[in-house]
């Protein structure tokens, strides 16, 4: 049962969002769509999430996740501390973090326990989704993708339109991989939310990147953080076909490493000689180069903060040319 009042992210997700996420195997390899349908529905004081959809892949993982001619439903417990999933499809729980929400759940149809994130960009009218899906600590696949909302798609011929565009735009970019500017010099820059352990809004954080490519695959990163974070790193970064990883010279540099699954990213980054790490999501969400970030921050080998947003990027130079041999 609910409260007789929807929690501020069930009001933030009204309406019925449509998407086309990708499906990709545990190595990062494109295997198909699954058209979604779905929405959280607030009713009296009971809330229903309800999920349509078509699993348009081929192979072992169709086999695994297609259930056929099924309406997934299941009622949820809502409030802005938990959103409880109560089954049948789905039984587990969700932390929202204001427009974010941290998920994780088991799915006795899938044999999978998911480890999702959705995150609400009102702005842009869109949900930024990803579900890592696992047999205990084994990666099994991954769904990512994004949802756009309607209030009317049901009776109205424009939004029908609208957002049949809207999925054959997804067809042509969900598979893309992520690789950042090759040969352009530029700048990220954007707002985060940031929130405590407590799932408190403790304010917001400046971040600036500022981004120089060293070759095709490679380059250097300067990062500047303000605010209710105040940080500053660097770190070269490389990519080695959907692998990543990042390399420094010593204090002030990050460490680590990511796979990507399309146009998301998951990487985990250390600071050199400091107890503090970043557990990040980044993603590609247009064609201009916008990253939609999710950062857990850990301080002392523990959870002390979560910050999200999107960073916009401006180019400033193409510093890889054409090279001549006299």
């Amino acid at each position: 049962m609910s409260t007789n009042k929807p929690s501020n992210f069930q009001q933030a997700i009204t309406g019925e969002w449509h998407g086309l996420p990708s499906v990709f195997d545990a190595d990062g390899n494109h295997t198909g769509f699954n058209k979604v349908s779905r929405a959280s529905v607030f009713e009296g004081d009971r809330t229903t999430y309800w999920m349509e959809t078509n699993f348009m892949n081929s192979g072992e993982l169709r086999n695994r996740f297609d259930l056929p001619n099924c309406r997934f439903e299941f009622g949820v417990i809502d409030s802005d501390q938990d959103r409880v999933y109560c089954g049948p499809d789905f039984v587990g729980a969700g932390r929202p973090f204001g427009m974010l929400v941290d998920s994780n759940y088991y799915s006795p149809g899938w044999n999978c326990d998911l480890k999702t994130v959705n995150l609400v960009l009102p702005e842009r009218g869109i949900q930024v989704y990803s579900s890592l899906l696992y047999e205990g600590e084994t990666l099994v696949s991954v769904f990512n993708g994004i949802y756009k909302v309607t209030q009317d798609h049901d009776t109205n011929p424009d939004t029908q339109a609208m957002i049949s565009d809207f999925l054959d735009g997804e067809r042509q970019r969900a598979s893309q991989p992520f690789v950042l500017p090759v040969k352009e010099q530029g700048q990220w820059k954007g707002t985060f939310q940031v929130y405590d352990v407590n799932q408190e809004y403790v304010g917001d954080a400046e971040v600036v990147m500022d981004y120089q490519p060293t070759s095709l695959t490679t380059a250097d990163v300067q990062v500047k953080v303000t605010g209710a974070i105040e940080k500053e790193y660097s770190y070269s970064r490389t990519r080695v076909n959907n692998s990543h990883s990042y390399s420094g010279d010593g204090k002030g540099s990050m460490y680590g490493n990511g796979r990507s699954y399309g146009r998301y990213l998951w990487s985990v980054q250390h600071l050199h000689g400091e107890a503090f790490k970043i557990r990040s999501r980044d993603a590609i969400i247009d064609d201009e180069n916008s990253i939609c970030s999710i950062w857990q921050i850990y301080k002392s080998g523990k959870e002390a903060l979560t910050a999200f947003g999107v960073l916009e990027w401006t180019e400033t130079e193409q510093v890889l040319k054409a090279q001549y041999v006299k």
